[in-house]
């Protein structure tokens, strides 16, 4: 290892130290949620623990993004950090569940720099060529958050208390926060004369994207999908959209620069990519464990274990087609044989009953691993290749964002499906009959999806990566055009 590549991954852990923070989160509060009811009450808000730091990360995360592009990255990021941890601590000094949801939306909006300022730190760092030498250290971020995060928290509510759910965020958040301070440096960025904030953009993002996450998280289950609250968020959300794309036409600096979306066809593309990621890794990361529980008998203590079958492969594919992409310079073949294998997997899923064997399960939940580490790092990398540095920022706050709303909108249509599957008095044999039937019919949803994902990948077209021949010259300097396309490419 050259000590080029050395200085990179010193500096890349640390960004992705701050990540894990946030990845971390939710799994540890979702374990601690009972004990946080007993202490504090307030049962019938108890969903709002959660909803208001995923509303807040979604609607924060392109105005971080933006922020990014316009002033000093490394200062932005450290912002969210400060941010996160400081809500960490208030949220675990909170006396009452009104003060617990307003210091968990304080969290989500620090979680949205982390995930925005990272993403765009590591797209700064590396060129698209070379980043295959690091997706492994990403891939191995998410696994931990994914099958930590419930371990962490178990572990933590159970001998120290729920508070430490939020507490034990402080010393990985100084550690991240002294390491990124000490070791991030970055090429100066040409400071705007006077940025001017899109605040026009910002408030109707904000509105538009709050209404669409609010109605994914509620419909079906708070309130049915026809009623008039669910339908008038829907309404929000779609008028929200097209007058936000109206005023980013016409402001000097918007909060998501629509060059962004139509410089190469690749963008969209990545963002339709990730977006079903998202609903994958929502939907396995919900209902893979119920279903391990209620009609395989596994005992919920191991919840984070219950999907190392699926997270090992990630992080093992993820390796191996970074490792592939940088020597070769190709990489549509991942996306194109990963969505193969996602819909391959998740078909087989829909395939389980009261009789399958874990050992079963294990391998249909490693074909979907195997597909989440070809097609997730790659999916990012390919919109990364596609924008200018300048808009860095704001491109992956879009890619975080429909991430987010993929897989919010996936687990609301995946929770009507198991509720109708599943009814409230279901009890026994019957319980574990129905059980089977709902994670049937909604890993055969997500089949479906995975198939879209499939065709939107055979359109990827494959440019030359930046950092490597065929790309650009001088190395972390984008093209928003390249000589080998016509019009028609793009």
């Amino acid at each position: 290892m050259n000590p080029s590549t050395r200085n990179v991954r010193r500096t890349l852990l640390g960004v992705m130290l701050a990540m894990l923070l946030s990845m971390l989160d939710n799994n540890i509060v979702g374990t601690a949620t009972p004990t946080i009811v007993r202490d504090l009450g307030g049962l019938e808000h108890i969903s709002w623990v959660v909803t208001a730091y995923t509303l807040a990360t979604a609607v924060s995360t392109p105005v971080w993004g933006k922020l990014g592009d316009l002033y000093r990255r490394k200062h932005v990021f450290l912002a969210s950090i400060a941010l996160f941890l400081l809500s960490s601590l208030f949220a675990g000094a909170a006396h009452s569940m009104t003060q617990l949801i307003e210091f968990r939306a304080l969290q989500g909006i620090g979680a949205g720099g982390l995930a925005a300022g990272g993403f765009a730190l590591i797209g700064v760092l590396v060129p698209p060529r070379e980043r295959g030498r690091y997706q492994g250290m990403t891939a191995s971020v998410m696994a931990l958050g994914v099958v930590g995060g419930p371990l962490v928290g178990g572990l933590v509510t159970g001998h120290l208390g729920w508070r430490w759910a939020f507490y034990v965020n402080l010393p990985l958040g100084i550690v991240a926060l002294a390491w990124v301070q000490l070791t991030l440096r970055l090429p100066e960025q040409a400071p705007k004369a006077r940025p001017r904030i899109d605040w026009a953009g910002i408030a109707v993002l904000a509105t538009a994207t709050g209404a669409a996450v609010l109605a994914a998280t509620w419909a079906g289950t708070t309130y049915a999908w026809t009623s008039w609250r669910i339908l008038a968020l829907g309404a929000v959300a779609v008028l929200g959209t097209v007058v936000f794309v109206t005023v980013e036409r016409r402001v000097s600096e918007p909060v998501l620069p629509p060059r962004v979306f139509t410089g190469h066809r690749n963008f969209p593309l990545g963002i339709g990519l990730l977006a079903a990621v998202g609903v994958v890794m929502f939907g396995s990361a919900l209902y893979l464990p119920l279903f391990q529980q209620s009609v395989q008998g596994a005992t919920a203590t191991s919840s984070g274990l219950l999907l190392l079958p699926m997270m090992i492969p990630v992080v093992i594919a993820s390796n191996l087609a970074g490792k592939v992409m940088s020597r070769t310079g190709r990489y549509k073949v991942f996306p194109v044989f990963g969505t193969l294998l996602l819909t391959a997997g998740t078909l087989a899923l829909a395939t389980m009953g009261t009789g399958t064997s874990r050992l079963l399960a294990g391998c249909w939940m490693a074909l979907v691993g195997l597909g989440l580490g070809f097609t997730m790092q790659m999916a990012t990398t390919l919109a990364q290749n596609s924008v200018e540095l300048r808009d860095m920022g704001a491109a992956m706050a879009a890619t975080n964002l429909f991430r987010t709303l993929g897989g919010s909108l996936g687990v609301a249509v995946f929770g009507s499906l198991f509720t109708r599957a599943v009814p409230a008095t279901a009890t026994g044999e019957a319980y574990r009959h129905a059980v089977a039937t709902g994670t049937r019919h909604i890993f055969a949803a997500t089949a479906g999806v995975c198939a879209v994902a499939f065709v939107l990948a055979l359109l990827v077209r494959e440019v030359p990566l930046r950092g490597g021949p065929g790309g650009t010259a001088r190395k972390n300097q984008p093209v928003t055009r390249l000589a080998t396309e016509s019009p028609a490419d793009r």
